[in-house]
């Protein structure tokens, strides 16, 4: 599982010119699923996001985490996070799971974080999305549960 995690001042994501998820201050995770995902990867990846220390303290140092700021999530399915890029000028798509599990994957990362009391809202999984970020900082991470 891989996530791409922008801290922001706020966010939003539309479908079709309706939004279906905006947060303030938080964090916008897109979630790329791979075919041999599992529970495990979805606990250390809902883990590791909402405590990571990439929240400015009073000092304006890096220390202070989602949890602990009480910051809000805002969760959007990209299967193109799996996507191959090694050969060719055209990705390729088969390392990402199958649409039927990556929507049982992305659902239950969505109830982990939940879970967690975080505040949390979606995008629309499988919809052509239009994600309006301010980046706060810039500061965006990569993570991947296989590393």
């Amino acid at each position: 599982m891989r996530a791409l995690v922008q801290r922001v001042d706020h966010a939003k994501v539309s479908v079709g010119g309706q939004v279906s998820g905006e947060i303030g201050c938080g964090l916008c995770v897109f979630l790329g699923v791979f075919p041999d995902d599992g529970d495990k990867d979805i606990e250390w990846l809902v883990e590791k996001i909402v405590n990571l220390r990439i929240f400015d303290d009073e000092n304006g140092k890096m220390n202070v985490s989602l949890l602990d700021k009480n910051g809000s999530l805002l969760i959007v399915s990209q299967f193109t996070l799996c996507g191959d890029c090694r050969r060719g000028r055209r990705p390729s798509w088969v390392r990402a799971a199958e649409p039927s599990f990556a929507k049982v994957m992305y659902d239950k990362f969505v109830k982990a974080a939940g879970e967690r009391h975080v505040h949390t809202e979606t995008g629309v999984f499988q919809a052509v999305m239009k994600v309006d970020i301010c980046n706060d900082g810039p500061v965006t991470l990569m993570i991947d549960s296989r590393e």
